[in-house]
């Protein structure tokens, strides 16, 4: 299926509104990153409806996110991708440095987005030739449990000169123990397809995976001329194989990894990878505001600036060379994130802000946000947490006031110390739960978590502000 087709079948009902209600479910709040990043999306869709010479014209409108850490960035760009099944890549701009100095460079970031979506095509290949791939394991497996006999050689003249047999020998007795052996795996089938075999123990030929990885140092990087090599130098060589004892179940779930391999063609799963990561990519680079230089000609600077530059033309379209072939990024919608606590956007060199044309600010979150971060979402922090203590047979209960308590103590500890939104959540709310995690199944049945429960178990933090900074 081509990558158009794919957008075409999954952003069919992806109304803008609908994408937001969509991100409503796992984030709460920022309204206006939302609609951005679905209006971005959507218009994806009706470039895949244009003809296509005015297709190939119509760029996508990169969206530059500005607000503090913990309000939501990432999830809104990795909820987004995983709405259309899109390749989605998160990395930070930090990581990356200036061509000429040691460290990854910008060609990375590419070269990961084809990575993963070579990957996610490969796993929806096999996932399709999965019911034959079992069907011919168990064909595998029954001959490994009744295997034919092994033919004897040539007995007389008549079978080296016409292949057949001679007037008379042991080619009779050898049909006869092939249809035995046929009889055998055919009385033994229903009993493997119940499972009634999985605990028996059988000798198999496996191919061992992998080769020596070579590393050599060019102009692509060390890690992308490492798997080059490797990749060429697996398919010169033969595939070893060795001998295994294993359970039935096991053999089976290998002969299906095999026999789902050869069921499917690798060239065509890289070129469609190779697709989809230049028309539905998405490429997520956060902290962005860590590489605005201060006009400075000297120091750090110098390096942030030539990071810039080298961002510039893989944000507005270039080609860059993968294992897999060149990729071209024209088409790859770019959301870059940052704080700017210590910087503004027009500290970004003009040309990388001429190419981030939607800017959007995230707004900081309140207690109210945080009460409905705990309860909401469809992966809201307490019912992964009551879900959590269920599975050792604890009932946990968090009454509104508990909830409304640890939001208060949440937001009054990020206004007092460092605001790190959401994330605070996560510290505050284990601590409350710490002793019930600890006492697990060995504890009460069933815990009620109140306003009083919770001021007890953070009095001691909350009493020492100083404390609260390294615990909380």
């Amino acid at each position: 299926m081509r990558p158009e087709d794919v957008l075409l079948e999954s952003m069919r009902e992806l109304t803008p509104r609908r994408i937001v209600e969509e991100l409503d479910k796992y984030i709460v709040g920022q309204r206006a990153a939302k609609r951005a990043v679905a209006i971005a999306l959507r218009n994806r869709y009706r470039r895949a409806l244009l003809p296509d010479p005015l297709r190939r014209e119509v760029i996508p409108k990169n969206i530059l996110m500005i607000g503090p850490t913990g309000v939501g960035k990432t999830e809104i760009a990795r909820r987004l991708a995983h709405l259309v099944r899109a390749p989605f890549v998160k990395v930070e701009a930090t990581k990356f440095t200036e061509v000429g100095y040691v460290g990854r460079d910008v060609d990375a970031i590419i070269r990961d987005l084809v990575e993963v979506s070579v990957q996610m095509v490969r796993t929806e290949r096999l996932s399709a030739v999965q019911e034959e791939a079992w069907r011919l394991a168990q064909e595998r497996m029954l001959h490994v449990l009744a295997p034919d006999p092994v033919r004897p050689g040539a007995q007389n003249p008549f079978e080296i000169l016409f292949g057949g047999r001679g007037p008379a020998g042991p080619g009779e007795s050898y049909d006869r123990e092939v249809e035995a052996a046929r009889a055998r795996r055919e009385a033994l089938r229903p009993r493997l397809v119940r499972g009634e075999l999985d605990r028996e123990v059988v000798e198999i030929e496996v191919e061992e995976g992998g080769i020596p990885v070579v590393e050599i140092i060019g102009a692509q990087g060390v890690e992308e001329m490492g798997i080059n090599v490797q990749d060429l130098l697996g398919g010169l060589l033969p595939k070893r194989r060795k001998r295994r004892r294993v359970t039935v179940a096991e053999g089976l779930r290998i002969f299906a990894q095999e026999e789902a391999a050869k069921l499917v063609d690798q060239e065509e799963v890289q070129r469609e990878g190779v697709r989809r990561a230049e028309e539905l990519g998405i490429v997520f680079i956060d902290e962005i505001d860590k590489i605005a230089s201060s006009g400075s000609t000297v120091g750090p600077d110098v390096s942030r600036e030539g990071v810039q530059r080298d961002l510039l033309p893989i944000i507005e379209g270039c080609t860059v060379s993968t294992k897999y072939g060149p990729v071209r990024t024209d088409h790859i919608l770019f959301i870059c994130a940052g704080a700017f606590h210590g910087s503004k956007p027009s500290d970004l060199i003009p040309e990388l802000q001429g190419r981030l044309p939607i800017r959007v600010e995230l707004e900081r979150l309140t207690e109210e946000d945080f009460v409905r971060i705990l309860t909401e979402p469809q992966n809201a922090l307490l019912k992964q947490y009551v879900a959590l203590m269920r599975t050792e047979g604890v009932e946990v209960t968090f009454t509104p006031d508990a909830v409304r308590e640890m939001a208060h103590i949440a937001a009054w500890i990020n206004e007092h110390t460092e605001d790190i939104g959401a994330r605070r959540l996560h510290t505050v709310l284990e601590k409350v739960t710490e002793e019930i995690s600890f006492a697990g199944p060995e504890g009460p049945r069933k815990v009620v978590v109140d306003a009083a429960y919770v001021r007890a178990r953070l009095a001691d933090v909350l009493q020492d502000r100083d404390l609260s900074r390294y615990i909380l």
